[in-house]
């Protein structure tokens, strides 16, 4: 299989900002094992300007936004160190691939792009994808990382997108405000009545929240993509998802792509 895996600022965070060390820890592990099971991973990770902010010492919510990018700039670099340094601990190669808008609007790009990945798959190179946040104005600006994972998607035709929040999937009601409120393992059409439920559902660190999640879910079944949102706490979920049990909340693809 080749998954698209998206994780959240949420679930590389602790609720302070800084790195959860032990959970990126674990994702890099899981995610080197099913690599080595002989499936393509591509990973599309948050976290570059909470790292740089850090780093930089910003310790207010910079609302300039020069500022942001140049955060973005510096934090780029040190989520790649960590995600070089683990993956290398289980003989994994990383690839850093930065996107803005016109990057998959423009068909030459967009081929370019796809040639990319291609190569980048077939050296058995694990793609890790970001928004270029350090130079994308509101032109050029793709937006919420979930809908990136879905672009990507769509460039590499992937078997599977997975987005990693931090609550178990899209539940009956607000599960922080009500507590009957239930999973919904299965979804086989974005209705409008889902799209309420899923309206905040977000954590204060991540830029989205169920609302993008379930947006971004939208365009792909509409394509033809299956999409799981699953709890990234614990990454050993995506074993669960790999061996085809229950886990989060599956958005069926509405038509067969073949």
């Amino acid at each position: 299989m080749r998954i698209v895996v998206k994780v959240g600022t949420s679930t590389l965070a602790h609720h302070t900002g800084n790195l959860n060390i032990r959970r990126v820890e674990d994702l890099t592990r899981v995610l080197s094992d099913i690599k080595n099971a002989g499936h393509e991973i591509l990973l599309v990770s948050s976290g570059a300007t909470g790292m740089g902010e850090g780093k930089l010492g910003l310790t207010e919510n910079m609302e300039d936004i020069a500022v942001k990018q140049a955060a973005s700039s510096v934090g780029q670099c040190e989520l790649m160190y960590t995600y070089d340094r683990l993956f290398s601990q289980y003989n994994h190669v990383v690839g850093q691939v930065l996107l803005s808008s016109a990057d998959v609007e423009d068909e030459t790009r967009k081929a370019n792009l796809r040639n990319t990945f291609a190569r980048l798959l077939e050296f058995h190179v694990l793609p890790i994808i970001n928004e270029n946040d350090s130079v994308a104005t509101e032109e050029f600006y793709i937006g919420e990382n979930d809908r990136l994972a879905v672009l990507t998607a769509t460039l590499v035709d992937a078997d599977l997108i997975v987005l990693l929040s931090d609550i178990d999937g899209l539940y009956t009601a607000d599960p922080k405000q009500d507590p009957s409120a239930t999973l919904i393992p299965q979804v086989e059409e974005v209705t409008p009545e889902i799209e309420q439920l899923a309206g905040g559902t977000g954590s204060e660190l991540g830029s989205g929240g169920m609302a993008a999640k379930v947006a971004a879910a939208k365009i792909a079944v509409e394509a033809g993509y299956n999409v799981i949102i699953a709890n990234g706490a614990h990454p050993e979920i995506l074993y669960d998802i790999m061996d085809g049990k229950e886990a989060g909340t599956h958005f069926i693809a509405r038509k067969d792509r073949s």
